[in-house]
């Protein structure tokens, strides 16, 4: 049975129909320069959803004020040492590709750099707590570095307030498993702006899970890109809005080698008025990515009236040599029959809702697979319902 009724709307571009873009992702600008990337105004295809007009502090070049911010990190036998910008893995797979990013990486002097061993495989996550202060500005910038054929997770955790943007920065060594973490947990006056960037090497396998609950204004860039063919990356993304919040997520796939897997895979629920999400997901397969294999897909599921999802994919295609590439994307409403179906059987409509939401979630949860990231988000889905159920 369907979680979305049979009139589901779905917000997509239709112009994002296996096409190319106006603009090919292969020439979005990217620079280490400030100069290079002027406040926006609203109007660039880049921030056209986004509520700039709120973000004006936040996209001032500005240092991070004095004890604006926290980073804790968990006991762990990783390598945690500071990075200059220029040193050692710095730089290497992140480009910044916009104003926010740019800002986070020209007033981040010294980046959190976790280095996992080649060869090497760690049992327990590394988590990376970042608390925010309110009325205060931060910049942050984490390089995260896994050796050839090394297995770890890293969970970065952000709670607090204040205004925010920040880079993380992953290259996977050839063969590497890693996980990155990051969850959104902010408080509902926070604003987050932040480029995620990964470098996939050969054989090697990445994920990325994005879990957004919290802030006014979360916008969250995440990009994969290969440095040798039988690269795998998931990107994965869970996301909650409730009323007055903006959460956004951008993902882009660069296929820039032969025998590369990609699979992006978000969902969200909305509620509230002025509750807006928005997903846009391109995929680029270059003409020397032959044999690659690619597939997006973007669900929401609006709660109640006044709550708005966007959804934009995007598929560029220079070869025709390829395995399969595809997406999907829908926006719908909640289902008042399996409501009922629930309720007839003499569960509680509080509880049917529960029950309804999770088993939206079902999927991409079951993709996530890691209990300490699981239980305290379905826990967290949980406590938003009940906050909704009171309003």
């Amino acid at each position: 049975m369907s979680l979305l009724t049979p009139d589901a709307k779905t917000h997509v571009d239709p112009a994002a129909q296996l096409s190319v873009p106006e603009k090919s992702r292969a020439e979005r600008k990217t620079s280490f320069d400030v100069a290079d990337f002027p406040v926006p105004h609203g109007r660039e295809e880049d921030w056209r959803f986004t509520p700039v007009d709120r973000l004006t502090g936040l996209l001032a070049d500005e240092p991070t004020g004095d004890d604006a911010l926290t980073v804790e990190i968990s006991d762990s036998s990783v390598v945690a040492e500071p990075l200059a910008a220029g040193e050692g893995a710095r730089g290497t797979a992140l480009t910044p590709g916009d104003r926010a990013s740019v800002l986070a990486h020209a007033n981040s002097p010294k980046a959190l750099h976790l280095k996992f061993a080649a060869e090497t495989e760690y049992d327990e996550p590394v988590r990376v707590h970042v608390h925010g202060t309110s009325g205060k500005r931060s910049n942050g910038h984490v390089v995260i570095e896994a050796g050839a054929n090394s297995k770890g997770l890293v969970i970065i955790e952000h709670d607090g307030s204040g205004e925010h943007t920040a880079n993380v920065e992953v290259v996977v060594g050839d063969g590497a498993h890693l996980t990155v973490v990051s969850v959104q947990q902010w408080d509902d006056d926070a604003l987050h702006l932040a480029q995620h960037e990964a470098r996939v090497g050969r054989d090697a396998t990445y994920r990325h899970i994005a879990v957004t609950l919290g802030g006014a204004i979360v916008r969250i860039n995440s990009n994969v890109k290969y440095a040798g063919p039988g690269g795998e990356a998931a990107l994965l993304g869970v996301y909650f809005a409730d009323a007055g919040q903006h959460l956004e997520h951008r993902t882009f796939i660069d296929h820039n080698a032969p025998h590369t897997k990609s699979l992006v895979t978000y969902k969200g629920s909305l509620q509230g008025d002025s509750a807006h999400s928005v997903w846009v997901g391109d995929v680029l397969i270059r003409a020397e990515a032959e044999g690659i294999e690619t597939y997006e897909l973007n669900r929401n599921l609006v709660l109640t009236d006044g709550a708005r999802a966007d959804s934009v994919p995007n598929l560029e295609i220079e070869t025709g040599d390829i395995e399969g590439a595809g997406h999907a994307s829908s926006t719908g409403r909640f289902d008042d029959e399996q409501l009922f179906y629930l309720q007839a059987r003499g569960i509680p409509e509080h509880e049917a809702r529960r029950l309804v939401v999770r088993g939206f979630f079902a999927d991409v949860i079951g993709k996530i697979g890691v209990p300490a990231v699981v239980d305290p988000l379905m826990a967290a889905i949980d406590a938003e319902l009940a906050a909704g159920a009171n309003v």
